[in-house]
Order: C-alpha cells, then sequence, then structure tokens
C-alpha cells in the first residue's frame, strides 16, 4: 500500500529531487501508475523504478527530518480546522458576524496549504 504521506513531502521538496526521480514519484504517488507502466516508456525495468522511487523516498524523508516543513503545514492545517470547530460554536447572534470573519479566516488559512 502506497504511503500518501509521500505526496504531501513531494510536494514540499520534490524540486529538490532529481527530474526523473520526481517524474516517477508523480507518476506513482500521483497519478498512480504502476512501476511497470512507469518502468515502459523509459526501456528500464520495474526494479529500477522501483529502486529510484525508494531512493527518492529516502531523500523526502532526510529533506523532511532536516527542515520539517511537512510537518509546520500538518500542524498549521490542524489549527485552521480547529479554528473553524470553534467559531461554528459561537452560535449567539452578538457573535454571529466573528463567528462568520473567524471561520472565513480559518477557510482561507486552509486553502492556502
Amino acid at each position: 500500500m502506497k504511503n500518501l504521506d509521500f505526496v504531501l513531502l513531494l510536494d514540499c521538496y520534490g524540486s529538490l529531487l532529481t527530474q526523473r526521480q520526481r517524474e516517477l514519484l508523480e507518476g506513482y504517488y500521483n497519478e498512480d501508475l504502476s512501476l511497470a507502466e512507469l518502468a515502459e516508456p523509459l526501456g528500464v525495468s520495474r526494479q529500477a523504478v522501483h529502486d529510484s522511487i525508494r531512493r527518492g523516498e529516502r531523500q523526502l524523508l532526510a529533506l523532511e527530518e532536516q527542515m520539517g516543513l511537512a510537518q509546520r503545514l500538518r500542524q498549521c492545517r490542524s489549527l485552521f480546522e480547529s479554528i473553524e470547530a470553534y467559531s461554528a460554536k459561537l452560535c449567539a447572534p452578538e457573535t454571529e458576524t466573528i463567528a462568520k470573519a473567524i471561520a472565513e479566516a480559518a477557510q482561507a488559512g486552509k486553502a492556502l496549504l
């Protein structure tokens, strides 16, 4: 089973990989292509594609360990979701305008991520 955490890591750090690794990882994770489907147009074996994908995954994990960008994005998304949920609980008429403004700000923040 594919680890979908690599989709976020690829979005964050994909430009730091070689072009071939990035293309293989994008095909594997974003387009859900099989190893055979990735290998055929390149004229290489499935094992070669597998090895390249695993090397790319290791690089993405190492970059995340050093920079932590994906973890911070996850934390921001979680905070925006909490803000959105709390604003939904503000039901009194006098706080309705504020609740809407908070919810809109949270949605805008989530959209940025």
